[in-house]
């Protein structure tokens, strides 16, 4: 399959903006691309015409693509309820309720199965998929039973890459431990780093950049600012987005401010 995965050292490191980003860029070169996440945990969902439901983050991200979404999109998604337990919407359609132990135990051979047919799916119709992870990708207890991360890139045969939230500290150490805890043949699909969320003068973390590519051997391919008002309603929290300003395109500004700061002949390269 043509395309990618992006990863992330742990969950709400923008994984999510940087694949919509990804998304709307490719899109503006011509390309015919597609989103995925093959398992999804929110809340906040989307309805399709033909009433089967997918998470709100591969709805918004097939709209940056340009293309129609669909379930294979987003297989399995996991709607949190109350103690513990989510309903499970599989292919956009409620399958049962449970706790997360039990879908690991009952529901995975299944799931694998689905994520396997969905990916097929996707590489039939279209030329390049941009892949979401989901929470860190360095999870070492959940790893035999992954349905996510690395496990997909594996079975989507992608490069991967690392996002590090860097605006509350930590975001070299997290790099480092995440790609320490991956197998060497997972750590050699990681291809380049990003890091995102920056706050301040970007020349003041040179520094920074440098470190974590003579250290990991892995190339720095963006290191993306803050954008306060991109108008794109997140996925998981509820905190308040701030509005674009009026007549704004807000896929087009997130991508363009994205690309920016991106190594872009890079990631085209690892997509090449």
């Amino acid at each position: 399959m043509n395309g990618l995965i992006v990863v992330g050292t742990a969950s709400d490191v923008g994984k999510t903006m940087i694949c919509l980003a990804l998304c709307r860029i490719l899109s503006n070169e011509g390309r015919n691309v597609a989103p995925f996440k093959s398992q999804n945990m929110s809340g906040f969902s989307v309805t399709l015409p033909n009433g089967c439901e997918i998470s709100r983050s591969q709805f918004q991200q097939a709209q940056a693509a340009r293309t129609e979404p669909m379930v294979e999109m987003n297989p399995i998604l996991l709607k949190p309820t109350t103690a513990l337990q989510s309903d499970v919407i599989l292919l956009g359609k409620p399958l049962i309720t449970m706790d997360g132990q039990k879908f690991r135990e009952q529901l995975y051979d299944k799931g694998l199965h689905t994520i396997k047919q969905s990916l097929r799916t996707l590489s039939e119709r279209y030329e390049t998929v941009i892949i979401e992870g989901a929470g860190s990708t360095a999870e070492v207890n959940l790893m035999d039973r992954e349905l996510t991360n690395m496990r997909v890139a594996e079975l989507a045969d992608v490069p991967a890459l690392l996002v590090a939230d860097i605006s509350k500290g930590g975001a070299i150490a997290s790099i480092i431990g995440t790609l320490q805890l991956l197998s060497p043949e997972r750590r050699q699909r990681v291809k380049a780093i990003i890091i995102n969320k920056f706050y301040g003068e970007l020349s003041y973390f040179q520094d920074g950049v440098q470190f974590i590519e003579n250290f990991t051997g892995i190339p720095v391919a963006g290191v993306i600012p803050v954008l306060e008002q991109h108008g794109i309603v997140e996925e998981d929290m509820e905190r308040e987005t701030k509005p674009a300003a009026d007549g704004v395109d807000v896929y087009e500004q997130w991508a363009e401010h994205v690309q920016k700061h991106l190594n872009w002949p890079l990631i085209q390269s690892i997509l090449a």
